[in-house]
This record gives C-alpha cells, structure tokens and sequence, in this order.
C-alpha cells in the first residue's frame, strides 16, 4: 500500500462527464463545451479535481450571451485560462489539473488591477503567497513577490502581466514551481524554463490586456452541498485609480466629526496595490504591503482582530527565514535545528531574532488592507502597533468613529481611507 501512496498524484482519473454543458437562465441559453489536449499522441482533459480521487472536466463558453440587470456580461471570445490550447501549453510537464487552473485564473483576477506597471503574483491554494508590481520591470517584480514568502511559493503558480523575461525565467528555474503563465516569453527564456521538465509553461496572450476583463462580469456560480447553486455577479473592484478611495470620517456618538489624515501618494499607491490583491484572498483577509509588494497576507480567519495577528505572525516567520537562507543558505525551520545542538548556530538564529523583532517582522513603515470593516478598533491597535502608516477599508461598522481615533491616537498619526466597498471571497 505504502508503495502506491506516491503514484496517486501521477495517476490520470479518467472523467465522465459530457461534451457540453447548457445553462438555461430563463430564456437565455449557455452554452459550454469541454476542453481536451492532445498531449503526447493521446487527448487528455483536467488531470483531476482539487484531489487525486476526484474526476474533474474544464468548460469553455462556446454560446449565448447573458443580458442582466443592464450589465455586461463576458461571453463567447473572452475565455483566458479555459480557452487554452495545446500550442499555448508549451510545456505540458505533469500536465494540469483543477488547482493549477484556478490559480492561474485566480492571479488573472487579481492582474486586471495591476495593468500600468509589471506585475507578478504566485498562488498556492488559490491564494496568493506574494505579489509585487514593479516600474523597473517584471524581473524586479517577480524577484520582490517570491522574497514576500519563499516558503510558500515552493510548488505555487507564478503568474505575470509581461513578457516573460530571462531574469524571471532564471529565478523560476532556479526554485521549485508547478506553473508558469505569461502573455508571451522573450526569446531564449522557454528554454531555461524547460530544464523543469514538470513544470507547466503556460502563453496566455489575455494575460497582456486583462484591463479589458475590468469593464465586464461574468456568471460567478457556487455550488452548495446539497446540489444547490448561487449565482451571482463577479465581484468589481471600484478602486481603480487613488481618487476613488474616500475620506475616513465619521460622527462619535456625540455627533463630533471625527477624520483622518490624508495618506501619500506614496501610501495611496501601495494601497490600491494591496487593495486589488486582497480581492482575490479568502475571507476574512488583511494584507500588509509597502513599496509595491505584499508583506505579509492573513487569510481565511474568523475574527477580524485574529487575522490581523496572524498576518503579524507569518511576517515575522518570513522574515527570519529570509535571513536565515540569504546570509546562512539554511531555511529558518533548518537554522533552529541545527541551533538545538550548536552553539555557533544558536547564536546565528539569537540575531536574527533580536533583529526581526527590532523590524517588527518588516512591517514597519508598511500599510494595511482589510477586505471588510473594523467591527472594533482593535484590529487597527495590533496593526498600529507594528508601525503600519496608513490603512485602506471598507468603512460602515457602527464603530467607525472608534477606528478613526486609533489611527489619530497613533504616534505618528495614521492615515486611513475608505474603500466604500466589501471584497469577500468564499
């Protein structure tokens, strides 16, 4: 049995399902039809589903068009990630399955709102484990996104908005991916990237011109576990420029006005940055952010309070573990072994410790998105805590005027924003 605990993950579940899927809304008809490959001389579709066990099939739009409450409903033509074709899958490696599609198509989600500078996410389990974006080019941008949590980029999809260039493709053939999707790759970079024989290299031209995807919906379908669905509207971001955040400002309970300052320019931008990102996290999520790349990102917590603190926690594992493998070449988890029995070691990891605590994990001088309003004003007293500048959310809770005190009892005073919008993801 134990041998054949490893050939799970390399076996083919075989599907059933049909050729074509129809959604009738009403009068109006969907039509979908399901993708196959021809990889290696057989046709192949979806690997298998979110686990080995599970047969999958993927499904394209093929017709019909969808005219709802006056929206503008993607349709035939504007398919990404499952319109996919076996001359874009340059590299078929393992070749995909579910999780590897959804990542991608999550990462695309969260580019259409990056498109002015390079950018570049790497998702593991649908959620990002760092993004960047970057004016000095995709390398910069990939280069800063990977160091926002190495640990958990191991076997994540990296997902760009550039061509692929030989910086990036040097850095990803240098560590361990499962995907790597691009508009296009400069010449002499597929190459480098296929000394990973299993890595999936993925063209995808949409990925170059996903500003479009933001000025349309989709049919954004949830099944339930009792065979039921919800259907609704794709989630849009509304903060697509700095002008579109507003005012934090609200009334005490004895009708005093109370507001924030105005953020930067410079805090505006790393704000909207993190603000398109945490669109596509789980709920309830937070994300620290400075200088264009993500610090830290909390996801898929409970309470408000205890996502912020568990955002803290990651950075400051992260943090130590990037110290630890740039000066030692140990990962953090490999430096506190060897410290148990050396002394030498245990003096290394006693650094950087006194130094990430010293950095509050790097967080100093970062900012702080939140895909939903601060019930309570402690949240923004743990972030406030770790040097955060300036704060971006949806505003609304009953306890806003609280919130806004946190910030202006802040030395310095903390600038926040509202976002006039929720972005929860389930």
């Amino acid at each position: 049995m134990a041998e054949n605990l490893k050939a799970m993950y390399s076996t083919i579940v075989a599907d059933s399902f049909p050729d074509t899927l129809t959604i009738l809304l009403g009068e109006q008809k969907l039509v979908y039809k399901k993708r196959v490959w021809t990889l290696d001389g057989e046709v192949k579709g979806l690997r298998y589903g979110e686990n080995p066990d599970q047969p999958a099939a993927l499904y394209a739009l093929h017709e019909g068009s969808l005219s709802i409450g006056g929206i503008t409903w993607r349709g035939p033509g504007n398919a990404l990630v499952s319109a996919m074709d076996e001359k874009q899958m340059i590299q078929a490696g393992k070749h995909p399955g579910k999780t590897n599609l959804t990542d991608v198509d999550n990462a695309a989600n969260m580019l259409q709102y990056l498109h002015e500078r390079a950018a570049a996410v790497i998702v593991k389990h649908n959620n990002p484990c760092g993004a960047a974006w970057s004016k000095d080019g995709l390398g910069d941008a990939l280069n800063k996104a990977f160091w926002c949590d190495r640990i958990a980029a191991f076997g994540g999809a990296c997902v760009v908005n550039r061509p692929f260039t030989r910086e990036a493709a040097e850095l990803v053939a240098a560590n361990y991916f499962e995907v790597v999707a691009a508009p296009a790759f400069e010449e002499g970079t597929v190459e480098i990237l296929k000394s990973r024989k299993n890595l999936r290299i993925m063209e995808l031209p949409g990925l170059g011109r996903l500003e479009e995807l933001t000025r349309s919906a989709f049919l954004d379908i949830k099944s339930l576990a009792d065979g039921g669905l919800v259907l609704q509207k794709s989630f849009a971001d509304r903060i697509l420029s700095n002008d579109d955040f507003l005012p934090a400002q609200a009334k005490t309970k004895d009708g005093v006005e109370v507001a924030t300052r105005k953020p930067s320019e410079a805090e505006m931008d790393d704000l909207r940055f993190a603000w398109a990102v945490e669109s596509c996290v789980t709920s309830n999520s937070v994300i620290f952010a400075r200088d264009g790349a993500t610090c830290a990102i909390g996801t898929g917590e409970q309470d408000r309070v205890g996502c912020v603190e568990l955002a803290i926690h990651k950075a400051y594992t992260k943090y130590a573990d990037v110290l630890a493998f740039k000066e030692l070449e140990l990962s953090l988890y490999e430096l506190k072994q060897k410290a148990s029995s050396d002394p030498k070691m245990a003096e290394h990891l006693a650094d950087i410790e006194t130094r990430v605590q010293k950095a509050h994990g790097g967080l100093e001088g970062s900012r702080l998105v939140s895909d939903g309003f601060f019930p309570f004003r402690d949240g923004v007293d743990v972030a406030v805590a770790q040097k955060v500048t300036a704060i971006a959310q949806p505003g609304g809770a009953m306890r806003d005027a609280e919130v806004i005190m946190a910030c202006n009892e802040a030395s310095p005073q903390v600038a926040m924003v509202f976002t006039a919008q929720r972005s929860f993801k389930h």
